[in-house]
């Protein structure tokens, strides 16, 4: 056992501290608040982005592919259906699904209400289990029975609210074209993805009927959602398919289309940094002021120490332990503190949010066990090297006035 590990050991469990005990005990709980802090804070921004990301994704895909063209309407611009690229971009490493769809202007109405909506139409192909998961009541579109799917309407809670419908009732919704159409519908089931620009603007019917009322060419389509299997490679994957895709054709990724959505969102990681910045400068401002108020404490030690022969960085190393005693400490409860409150809020969801403005209806908590290892490596490499600096004022410390210090 070194001499400088011996003394911290008896100075931090056997020896009584007098003022500098409050000071230690301050500094614990401000090392185990801040880390606490900055563990919910990157669980919570993380699963802001991931449940916000994923909702969006579920809904519009990750890439779409549309006809070559100026069209910036909500009425998509027809092409035929081609098996030959549909093959190919599934033989893609990463793509997961691709399925047609197309999206038409419509206005439903009630017996004392209306309300403008976009139609989107999909088919029997089309990936579910995103309106599985956020299906309020009813069920999805059944393609079993061609003739009924065409006559079966999927709509959000906020338009239901806003209609007064329920699963059941009979619509109707006109279509403005060159000659005014309108067709029945019977609401299948209603969904809620708490994205408000997808709420309040879509319906989900068939693909064959929109076909139909636009006069379209048997197979004819208004574009394909891609899944990709790894978002993050959202652009390599979008590249891949333009290489084999053919001219008329163009891909869209869900950031652009959501620009404004997924721009929110990387605004978030500024706050983030933000964040665990402030929470790292209390907890070093806290360490030092308990580092120095122990030396101050420890004068007369230290005096006799170096009267005895120790150097410098011997009494230094002896401060040091001591306070990597503390940071360990605080740490320690401030992984318990962070980890039981992200813990508590995940399985009980006790921590409510306005739904309309923030897109989900609780504060979502999501833990990366590597952001969280180096997050603690991180606080203690920066504590330890803080530390540095206060431990330096026992180089300052002479042996026969500290000897005399009350």
């Amino acid at each position: 056992m070194s001499f400088a590990y011996f003394i911290a050991n008896r100075i931090t469990f056997k020896s009584k501290r007098t003022f500098s005990k409050l000071i230690v005990r301050i500094a614990i709980i401000g090392i185990m608040l801040g880390l606490g802090v900055m563990i919910l804070t990157l669980a919570i921004v993380r699963g802001f982005k991931d449940e916000i990301r994923e909702k969006i994704r579920g809904f519009s895909g990750d890439i779409q592919v549309v006809k070559f063209d100026l069209n910036n309407s909500y009425e998509n611009s027809p092409f035929a259906a081609d098996d030959k690229f549909a093959k190919k971009a599934k033989t893609l490493n990463d793509i997961s699904t691709i399925a047609p769809f197309a999206i038409k202007p419509g206005i439903i109405k009630t017996q004392s209400e209306i309300e403008g909506v976009v139609l989107k139409g999909v088919d029997k192909n089309y990936n579910w289990a995103f309106f599985g998961k956020n299906l309020v009541s009813g069920k999805v579109i059944d393609f079993a029975d061609t003739t009924k799917s065409k006559q079966q309407l999927l709509i959000s809670q906020v338009t239901a609210n806003r209609l007064q419908l329920k699963v059941g009732d009979k619509i109707k919704m006109f279509f403005v074209q060159e000659s005014m159409r309108w067709r029945p519908f019977t609401i299948r089931g209603i969904f809620s993805t708490g994205i408000e620009e997808v709420d309040k603007t879509y319906v989900i019917g068939d693909l064959a009927l929109i076909n139909r009322l636009n006069s379209w060419k048997p197979g004819e389509i208004g574009g394909y959602e891609i899944q990709v299997n790894n978002f993050d490679d959202i652009n390599e994957s979008a590249n891949a398919i333009d290489n084999v895709l053919p001219q008329h054709l163009k891909t869209v990724t869900v950031v652009e289309n959501y620009a404004v959505i997924f721009g929110w969102l990387d605004l978030l990681d500024g706050n983030t940094t933000v964040v665990l910045t402030l929470m790292i400068l209390v907890a070093v401002i806290n360490m030092i002021s308990a580092l120095l108020i122990m030396i101050v404490e420890r004068t007369p030690m230290i005096g006799i120490l170096k009267a005895m022969g120790a150097n410098n960085w011997a009494i230094q190393k002896v401060f040091l332990y001591n306070a990597l005693y503390l940071i360990g400490l605080g740490m320690l409860y401030g992984n318990l503190f962070g980890f039981g409150i992200g813990l508590f809020q995940s399985y009980t969801h006790f921590f409510k949010l306005d739904q309309a403005s923030y897109y989900m209806s609780f504060v979502p908590v999501q833990f990366n066990w590597v952001e969280i290892l180096l997050l603690n490596a991180g606080t203690l490499i920066v504590c330890l090297l803080v530390m540095l600096i206060p431990s330096m004022l026992v180089t300052r410390i002479e042996p026969v006035k500290a000897i005399q210090f009350k």
